[in-house]
């Protein structure tokens, strides 16, 4: 059965029982127009199609629609509603709970998972000793490194570590756009419906923790208001000696649009950097990324696929991936010719002619669906066109070095964790949908001819 079909069937199926426990009003109002797009960790997700629909759904409808979720014998027991282009919010963590991270962290990225070279073994030291004693040795631990080359997954690693081994501890890890768009959230709404008062509310949220991890800090470049919330929140989690992890594209120093206070605070702690990896860091990379899909890649392969790359580890994954799919395609065993000619490069490593950029990129996977820039980049949320829409920011994270927030622009102005979510499922897909990996395929091959 075909992914969309599918969606569809479970989707049917929870809305006939949604139709018997929620009243007709509430049901034609919210839960008609929703919109399933995918399934994770037996938790369906739902697009809505603005932030306030999101909002009533999981302030006010939740527990019906987890109750027609559970009785509806589809296997699945939760929700998580997304909104194009916005906050991302779930069951657990509604905008006037705001209990848990709405962030959920992906569990494959671990320090056992991290590949250590001699580019990153300093900063894999730094992070592991956080996690171990949070609050006890480098606080805070400021990490810092250009796209791609693993900053989220020490940082989402010193979470799950946390989690799993220190379980009485509270933890948060988020972006900083997530914790923008709250604060913003939290100056502008009005009181919930328990009278609790919205910026209270975020207050409480990340000052009653035991240790706070943001990723991309550089994103508040200019934004005034959102660095004066994080500087209170700093000030009240160190003196309680409580953990504080940060990640950025560059050191703190270099970040002038940023208050100096703020500066100097990141400077007092310990700051580690991502160096780009060298060739032998590179294969350990792709040969762990291998064995993980369950294929062994001979080494003449491996130093092709590094040959001429770029330092970004989600290339040279996407290389891999391209490599993979030609041998499930053609029937044949990875060899370095079937190498060469999956990524449409000489034996040599001869790279491609012409400039990539992100308009070649949505041409063609505008060419290959068969639809316009217009409904690529818009709002429509018909599958196909998510679809399309996530491959194109697959291909864009992928072949490019551009920052995510530049994609986001370029892709309608979605925001910063549209990106990641989009980057990501299709990282996914490609791993078990044979149509998405020859969709990818297909359409890098065609960047590449051009």
């Amino acid at each position: 059965m075909a992914e969309n079909t599918q969606l569809e069937f479970l989707w049917n199926k929870i809305t006939e029982r949604a139709k018997k426990i929620v009243t007709p009003i509430s049901y034609s109002a919210f839960i008609e127009n929703l919109v399933p797009v995918d399934v994770v960790n037996k938790k369906i997700v739902l697009q809505a199609e603005t932030d306030i629909t999101a909002n009533v759904i999981t302030t006010s409808h939740a527990d019906k629609l987890r109750e027609a979720i559970v009785t509806s014998d589809t296997g699945l027991n939760d929700f998580i509603i997304i909104v194009e282009g916005s906050s991302i919010y779930t069951l657990t963590e509604m905008p006037d709970a705001l209990e848990e991270s709405t962030i959920l962290l992906d569990k494959r990225y671990t320090f056992d998972s991290f590949v250590v070279g001699s580019s990153n073994k300093f900063v894999f030291a730094a992070a592991k000793s956080v996690a171990e004693s949070p609050g006890e040795n480098f606080n805070p631990l400021y990490i810092y490194g250009g796209t791609g080359l693993g900053k989220t997954h020490l940082l989402q690693a010193i979470a799950n570590y946390i989690t799993e081994h220190k379980p009485s501890l509270r933890v948060i890890y988020t972006t900083s756009e997530k914790f923008l768009n709250e604060y913003v959230d939290s100056m502008y709404s009005k009181k919930n419906s328990s009278g609790r008062d919205s910026e209270t509310r975020f207050r409480n949220r990340y000052r009653n923790i035991d240790v706070l991890v943001i990723d991309d800090i550089q994103f508040w470049a200019g934004k005034f208001g959102v660095q004066e919330a994080f500087f209170h929140t700093f000030n009240e989690l160190f003196s309680q000696h409580k953990q504080i992890i940060i990640s950025s594209d560059c050191p703190a120093k270099e970040l002038t649009t940023l208050e100096e206070r703020l500066r100097t605070r990141f400077e007092g702690g310990l700051i580690a950097d991502i160096q780009p990896p060298d060739i032998e860091t590179k294969i350990a990379i792709l040969k762990r990324k291998a064995l993980e899909k369950k294929y062994i890649v001979p080494d003449d392969v491996l130093a092709f696929l590094v040959k001429n790359s770029d330092n970004n580890v989600r290339t040279l994954e996407g290389r891999l991936n391209t490599v993979i799919f030609a041998c499930k395609l053609h029937e044949e065993p990875i060899s370095l010719a079937l190498a060469a000619t999956a990524l449409q490069e000489s034996i040599n490593g001869t790279e491609m002619q012409g400039e990539i950029t992100m308009e070649t990129i949505i041409d063609a996977t505008c060419a290959h669906f068969s639809i316009t820039r217009d409904e690529l980049i818009g709002k429509s949320k018909r599958q196909e066109l998510v679809r399309a829409r996530q491959i194109c920011i697959f291909l864009m994270c992928d072949m490019l070095t551009a920052p995510l927030v530049s994609i986001g622009k370029e892709m309608g102005g979605r925001d910063h964790s549209t990106v990641i979510y989009a980057r990501d499922k299709i990282a996914e897909l490609m791993r078990v949908s044979d149509s998405v990996s020859k969709a990818v395929t297909d359409i890098r091959s065609a960047i590449l001819k051009e």
